[in-house]
């Protein structure tokens, strides 16, 4: 008897920088979604799509849930929660390699009263022995009522195809929702914008990640030439910032244009030409409207 397949949504929950982008472009051995070491990179829900042999999953990365501060923090928020209904199964992901503490207890009591199935994933395995792991595992069974409980490295891939394993086995039978050569259902110009952002953070210091909105304004194919042409604008709410970004004679717009180039070209499997001009929108983070606008 052939085997039923399985297809569902699966959400990935935990504080800002436990990794969950690392999981989702480790799982689908492809960069979908933008990484960086500051908190707070992801500011969309992404759908990220991994088509197994019995099953589709679909992951979302979302904002990690923290204590908002402004409306920026608060649509975060929002958006993470709302991913909260629309799943079949949630990963609660923290970093085994730091003390689980209120930050990972302030989200597992949003967990508390869901009647979806859970996972804790500990991530970043890697940087810690086993007897800290297995302290930590005894700590994380406190945070809730989990299915599964399982370490990881996103990083390193290790218990990769163990974690799917859990995950198909708590999803519903269902058909596939999307065609096999599609990896995320963002538009090319969304994931374009990112991918600038995240050089950005890179690059810069710890004030500048937060202020800084991409926008792309252009993107043609060059008549006659495998050259793909990309206009975009980098947004941030003072003039300092603006300063810190294109810095001494434009060299960090320079080295920012130049790391965003190598994926770019990547993506799009073509040579990019790739202009980045700065601008000051001030308090865009501040106001609802704007940020409803723009999609942030």
């Amino acid at each position: 008897m052939k085997n039923s397949f399985k297809s569902g949504f699966v959400a990935i929950i935990g504080r800002p920088n436990v990794g969950k982008s690392t999981l989702i472009n480790s799982l689908l051995q492809k960069k979908v979604v933008i990484t960086s070491d500051k908190p707070q990179t992801t500011r969309n829900k992404i759908r990220c799509i991994l088509n197994l042999d019995d099953a589709q999953i679909i992951f979302l990365d979302t904002p990690g849930l923290h204590k908002p501060h402004d409306p920026y923090g608060e649509e975060m928020n929002e958006r993470t929660k709302s991913a909260l209904f629309e799943v079949d199964v949630i990963l609660f992901m923290v970093d085994a390699s730091k003390v689980i503490g209120k930050g990972d207890t302030f989200i597992a009591n949003q967990l508390r009263d869901l009647d979806t199935p859970l996972i804790l994933v500990l991530n970043k395995m890697d940087q810690v022995d086993e007897i800290e792991l297995n302290l930590q595992e005894e700590i994380g069974k406190d945070l809730g009522d989990f299915k599964n409980m399982i370490a990881i490295s996103a990083k390193d891939a290790t218990n990769l195809d163990y974690l799917l394993s859990l995950i198909v086995d708590l999803l519903p039978e269902g058909p596939k929702y999307y065609p096999d050569d599609m990896v995320t259902d963002q538009p090319e110009k969304m994931i374009i914008a990112e991918f600038i952002r995240e050089k950005v953070f890179d690059l810069t210091r710890e004030e500048i990640p937060h202020s800084v909105l991409v926008v792309l304004d252009e993107i043609s194919e060059r008549k006659g030439k495998n050259i793909i042409d990309v206009y975009a604008t980098i947004f941030v709410e003072r003039e300092s910032q603006k300063g810190i970004i294109v810095g001494s004679d434009g060299k960090m717009i320079g080295e920012i244009g130049r790391r965003a180039r190598i994926d770019l070209e990547r993506l799009l499997a073509s040579q990019v030409y790739l202009n980045l001009r700065v601008k000051v929108k001030k308090k865009w983070r501040k106001d609802p409207r704007l940020l409803s606008d723009l999609d942030y």
